[in-house]
């Protein structure tokens, strides 16, 4: 049995910051409902394909925007992920530090990208006022997190240690994984544990060209499948799937983007009738525990890569 966390990355993005007071209603209906003429695609359109088969997903919520907009969106984001049954657990992403009525950080002016470029006590203090919202917002404790962008470090893991959240997601060694200070000289590709810290690294893949992030706006369904079987014979302790809550629709936002819709479709339906190989499951009530041994990322055959290339080019058809 492979334990499978089905993870969503929930962000509100007003494009740009010019005059974001006058663009964040649109965005936050845009981002959130994914309303589009041609139907909604966007976080109530997958929370309820969630359960329609039976499966758990951990919605990483992003939290400082509402230092910006008020407690409101962030508590009408909470509610419609609570009246699904599912898991919340704490993102941040550092650009809207600087974007808040009120200061979060004295002396902190201008953009900074990544958690990362914040000192080990300004994250600390970050990833303490992030899950202070989520409970204000009535989404209750969290005990799980990941850096906006995947910009994390060492330093991280020791905030969240401070503030008692015992698990990450940050990882990607297709960003800044390799860079973070954790398990350098090689990519980390299973369950580890820093600080306390146990890390949940995003599972990765070699395509035949270039290593890849199991996302799934970025793998064909055919990846995707390979990909999970490969994890279950090697015996993997985890695998972690990325999405957003505003990935199923096209590029300009206007429309589905239906190539992005049909995979998430089939994924669903494939985690859905292997229950009795996948545990799709949360990090709430888990009792993580290191792996057992290093592990080289997964690898997928060119001929997927080739054909996920085609997809690629007939979705520019929904841009």
């Amino acid at each position: 049995m492979l334990d499978v966390f089905f993870t969503f990355d929930i962000e509100i993005w007003c494009d740009g910051w010019k005059d974001i007071d006058a663009k964040f209603v649109p965005a936050f209906q845009r981002y959130v409902y994914g309303s589009t003429p041609k139907g909604n695609v966007g976080l109530p359109y997958k929370l309820a394909l969630l359960e329609d088969h039976g499966l758990t997903g951990v919605f990483f919520v992003e939290t400082l925007f509402s230092e910006r907009f008020g407690l409101a969106p962030l508590a009408e984001i909470i509610h419609l992920i609570q009246a699904y049954h599912q898991e919340i657990q704490l993102h941040i992403h550092t650009e809207w530090v600087d974007e808040a009525i009120v200061p979060l950080l004295q002396h902190v002016t201008g953009k900074r990208q990544f958690l990362h470029n914040f000192s080990l006590t300004e994250q600390s203090t970050l990833i303490e006022i992030g899950a202070a919202l989520i409970k204000k917002a009535g989404g209750g404790e969290v005990n799980a997190f990941r850096a906006g962008n995947f910009g994390f470090n060492r330093d991280t893991l020791r905030a969240l240690a401070a503030n008692k959240i015992n698990i990450d997601s940050s990882y990607n060694a297709t960003r800044f994984g390799l860079a973070s200070g954790i398990n350098p000289g090689n990519p980390l590709v299973d369950i580890v544990e820093y600080h306390g810290v146990y890390e949940y690294p995003m599972t990765v893949f070699h395509d035949g060209f270039e290593l890849r992030h199991a996302q799934v706006k970025a793998c064909s369904h055919k990846e995707m499948e390979g990909l999970l079987w490969q994890a279950l014979a090697t015996e993997r302790d985890a695998f972690v799937i990325l999405s957003h809550n505003f990935e199923l629709l096209n590029v300009r936002m206007n429309r589905p983007d239906e190539i992005a819709v049909s995979r998430f479709r089939k994924l669903c339906l494939f985690l859905a009738k292997n229950q009795d190989c996948f545990r799709v499951r949360g990090f709430k009530d888990l009792t993580p525990s290191e792996a057992t041994s290093y592990m080289l990322p997964l690898t997928s055959p060119v001929w997927k890569t080739s054909c996920r290339m085609v997809e690629q080019v007939l979705r520019r058809g929904y841009r």
